[in-house]
């Protein structure tokens, strides 16, 4: 008996498309924080100017509504969620979901308002947005923040889920991997909704579509990456 692939995510197959031609996605050998050579690189920061940033909240508003996750304010982690919370929380708006937004400094203030917390008040049910999530580290100090002002952390949003074991220090000071993702680590363990404009299996669905050779190569070598380090 075959079974049928899953049909490719509209949303998820013109994000990608997008980042491509943005030059955030790239493909070739890459380093990895976990020491791995990935076949591609996300690379946020590259949503550098004003119309990319714009068409990037886009996907995010977009996503966070079709989701359905409820939420009562958003958190953007220094330094990139600080951009794409803000950008949200502009999308939103125009969409007619007029939500609050906060985001941190990596160090205090000891003028002015003082703190670390800039924008709204952290209340209610708080959706973090950020761009990639390697080990969850940000996310577990996004939590401690919003925690410690007495909100909820409620959800996650997130560009591009790498779909990818996560890995950990060992009592030896040795690095492993483990079989879960930093992104299911956050929904098992941490109990946080995630929702991502598209994950690792949707840019192989969008290059199964290329018939370019080159464009070909790219998805061998993107698919034995995740033969070797991939997770349900």
């Amino acid at each position: 008996m075959t079974t049928s692939s899953p049909s490719p995510d509209p949303l998820a197959q013109r994000f990608v498309q997008f980042a491509l031609e943005a030059g955030v996605l790239r493909f070739g050998e890459f380093k990895t924080k976990a020491g791995r050579l990935s076949p591609y690189f996300f690379n946020a920061g590259l949503f550098d100017d004003g119309a990319k940033l714009g068409r990037l909240a886009e996907y995010y508003a977009e996503r966070i509504l079709a989701s359905g996750v409820a939420f009562d304010m958003i958190f953007g982690p220094a330094y990139k969620g600080i951009p794409l919370a803000a950008a949200v929380a502009v999308e939103l708006a125009r969409r007619g979901h007029n939500k609050p937004f906060a985001f941190n400094r990596k160090e205090a203030k000891d003028h002015g308002e003082g703190g670390t917390l800039v924008g709204a008040p952290l209340r209610g049910r708080v959706l973090i947005i950020d761009d990639v999530m390697s080990a969850g580290t940000a996310a577990r100090e996004s939590i401690a923040l919003i925690r410690g002002a007495g909100a909820t952390p409620h959800a996650m949003a997130i560009a591009l889920d790498r779909q990818e074991m996560a890995t950990e220090v060992g009592p030896d000071g040795t690095v492993r991997d483990v079989p879960y993702s930093a992104v299911q680590y956050v929904q098992r363990e941490l109990g946080l909704a995630v929702c991502a404009i598209a994950k690792l299996d949707d840019l192989l669905q969008y290059l199964l579509q290329q018939d370019d050779s080159a464009v070909r190569a790219h998805r061998e070598r993107v698919q034995a990456y995740r033969a070797r380090y991939g997770v349900a």
